[in-house]
């Protein structure tokens, strides 16, 4: 139910935002209206576009900004191709914003010639291409004219310095009002008109920014994504807009064909080919002749691409003009003016002299760089008398070619961008920020605790993924795999548990096994594993040998000291349990005691692959009888030479055989031991160690007096 319900309040909070963004649109056009009311030389179509992009994101101002154009294309179709500016000023505005740029008015001040510069100077660059090379017809037209007619600059200039200067006060109007109306909102309720799409459990922006800059060995998935997304879009628009561009071409040349030819028919029918050979010797001053000029003026001016008319009469030395009509640039020649034949004639000369119809052709010399269609004039009697002619610049077919690729370029461009972003949105919350979340929750795992471990499984339940895809099914799988690891770690470290505390008990009862044939030790292997215990305990306070005194060496030193005495399995009853001295004998076998406790260790420690804590059994066994000053047994070690291990269970042994009773002695007083102790610190034992044993004394005596309570 509670999922149900946080659908349809998503859901709604979706349809509001929509009709915010709708009202941005709305916002766009009502002020470029307006400024069409007041006569003012501005657009202002681009506030809505800035409030957009800087709440809800990239793609609400771009789609706002696309949109814009689009609709306002209806009233003049060349918006359309402007579209582009708005999406580039939408990416403008959402990075501006993100980076703080709208929080302070003297920091938005700065942007504004950003976008008039995205504005006005690729705006000029885009009508100067859209108009051929030529001067646009917008809003700056008549400003550029009137720099052009000064004759001081060219087109191109003309036309950038008039956009770019009404740009700069058209974008400072723009910002400076979306900048006002932003702060009529207040800032923590800004967030609420953002575009999210989420799947899960919203992420927070600090993870988001997180999930951005996440270092990966390659190529981040959301990087792949784009590129595949641009790549797709670029091979379908450089395929679509080649045909596009092939087709075109071939229709244009067909179309200015089509136009020459049928200019020149109707020019043919003008001319009354039975009064051809009269207008030589009558003259231009004849009223049929000047009818026919005006004829040909009207037909010439019946199609913009149509550059030159006349008529012309072939003869074998050249051709005779008969009528050739006068264009802005040039005066036509006068009737019954000679001109000979261009050499690119040369191969269609005969054909011209019989009367034959004339394919159209395009040549390139005396006139320039022309497509010419020849129509034959015929008089009564059907022979061929001139040829009424058209020649249509082909320099207008490059400028329409460069006007449709600009207007494809600007149109696919703008839709690019908002494809690409719409492409980028839709993956990131449904596929990057899922799979973000899920790593993010995998690498918080922690497995040094049963409660940590809890902790992490209820954290990625948490992210209540449903993206009904491949993705939810991943998140499914996850959750459940972790869920049965987690369960299955809690039942191995249960048994484990198991495991180290059975080991730990039949240590103790391998002890007890060796010291119950000692019955002068009593529980010795007890209270000097306590003992070993507390000095390790006060190592580590005091930073003493910090660097070994790792929490793994402590455990296997703790759980190693029952083991220390485990040679004197190999040592005579009657020698472990004589009530008086040993002779010298006696006590040369009574110290094998430790190299027998090596061969023992070293025969377990062969019955497995992970020795662990019988490394240190083996130093305790071998070495915990060794001096300071190098005076003890087995091998003499002095020093730091003599394991760690073994120097603290020397303070331990000696310290409880003090303080023990012994059937061939009584117990020393815990002042008489602790005496003893500190004076052998710096030949018997450890001076670092038996100092601390000794300042700790109430430390030890608790241990002392808790094994005396139990009798022990």
């Amino acid at each position: 139910m509670e999922k149900q319900e946080l659908k349809t309040r998503r859901n709604n909070d979706l349809i509001k935002l929509l009709i915010v963004y709708a009202l941005c649109v709305v916002v766009n056009i009502a002020a470029n209206r307006l400024m069409g009311v007041l006569s003012l030389p501005l657009y202002v179509d681009n506030i809505g576009t800035l409030l957009a992009a800087t709440l809800g994101g990239y793609l609400p101002g771009i789609v706002v900004g696309y949109c814009t154009n689009i609709i306002n294309a209806t009233a003049n179709v060349d918006n359309a191709y402007y579209a582009v500016l708005s999406v580039l000023i939408a990416v403008a505005g959402t990075y501006f914003y993100k980076r703080g740029f709208f929080d302070k008015f003297w920091k938005v001040l700065l942007t504004i010639p950003v976008f008039a510069f995205l504005g006005g100077v690729l705006g000029s660059v885009l009508t100067y291409l859209l108009y051929g090379f030529g001067m646009g017809e917008g809003i700056s037209a008549p400003f550029a004219t009137a720099l052009l007619d000064k004759g001081e600059i060219s087109v191109f200039w003309a036309q950038m310095l008039s956009d770019v200067s009404i740009d700069l006060a058209d974008k400072a109007i723009t910002v400076i009002a979306a900048f006002f109306i932003l702060k009529l909102i207040p800032k923590d309720k800004r967030a609420s008109f953002e575009l999210t799409n989420w799947q899960q459990k919203p992420m927070s922006r600090k993870d988001v920014r997180k999930s951005r800059e996440r270092d990966t060995r390659g190529w981040s998935l959301r990087t792949k994504i784009i590129l595949i997304i641009a790549i797709i879009m670029m091979v379908v628009a450089t395929v679509t807009t080649t045909i596009s561009y092939i087709l075109y071409k071939q229709f244009a040349i067909e179309q200015f064909t089509t136009t020459g030819r049928n200019v020149a028919c109707l020019a043919a029918t003008a001319i009354n080919g039975d009064r051809v050979n009269d207008y030589f010797t009558e003259g231009p001053d004849s009223e049929d002749y000047k009818d026919t000029m005006d004829q040909l003026y009207k037909i010439r001016a019946s199609s913009p691409y149509i550059e030159y008319v006349y008529v012309y009469q072939i003869r074998e030395d050249g051709c005779y003009v008969v009528f050739d009509l006068d264009t802005e640039q040039l005066e036509g020649n006068k009737l019954g003016d000679h001109l000979p034949f261009d050499e690119s004639f040369e191969n269609i000369v005969p054909a011209l002299l019989a009367g034959q119809n004339i394919d159209p052709i395009i040549t390139d010399d005396t006139y320039g760089w022309l497509l010419s269609d020849y129509e034959p004039v015929y008089d009564s009697d059907g022979n061929c008398v001139c040829y009424a002619c058209t020649d249509i610049n082909m320099q207008e077919v490059n400028l329409d070619r460069v006007r449709f690729l600009t207007k494809v370029a600007s149109l696919f461009i703008g839709f690019f961008i908002m494809i690409l972003v719409l492409g980028m949105w839709f993956s990131e919350y449904h596929l990057i920020y899922p799979i973000d979340a899920m790593t993010f929750a995998a690498q918080k795992f922690a497995y040094d605790s049963e409660e940590a471990l809890e902790t992490g499984v209820e954290r990625l339940k948490a992210l209540d993924i449903e993206t009904k895809d491949e993705i939810e099914n991943l998140y499914d799988s996850l959750s459940e795999t972790i869920g049965k690891t987690v369960n299955y770690l809690d039942e191995v470290q249960k048994k484990g548990e198991e495991i180290a505390h059975m080991q730990n008990g039949l240590i103790y009862i391998m002890a007890d096994l060796v010291e119950s044939r000692d019955k002068n030790t009593g529980d010795h292997v007890r209270k000097t594993a306590a003992y070993v215990r507390l000095i390790l305990e006060l190592m580590k306070e005091n930073n003493v040998y910090a660097d070994a005194i790792t929490d793994e060496f402590v455990e296997d030193v703790c759980n190693s000291a029952p083991l220390h005495d485990v040679g004197k399995i190999k040592v005579s009853d009657v020698i472990l349990n004589k009530p008086g001295k040993l002779t010298d004998e006696e006590f040369e076998i009574m110290k094998s005691h430790t190299t027998a406790g090596r061969e023992v260790i070293e025969n377990a420690m062969k019955l497995t692959n992970d020795p662990g804590y019988l490394k240190e059994a083996l130093n305790l066994a071998a070495y915990h009888h060794e001096k300071w000053n190098g005076k003890g047994y087995p091998t003499g070690l002095k020093g730091e030479e003599i394991p760690l291990s073994a120097r603290i269970m020397a303070v331990s042994d000696v310290f409880d055989a003090l303080v023990s009773q012994r059937s061939y002695k009584k117990p020393f007083t815990f002042e008489q031991a602790m005496g003893i102790i500190e004076e052998g610190a710096g030949t018997h034992f450890d001076p670092q160690i038996a100092k601390l044993f000794v300042e700790n004394g109430d430390r030890v005596r608790l241990i002392l007096e808790e094994h005396q309570e139990k009798g022990l």
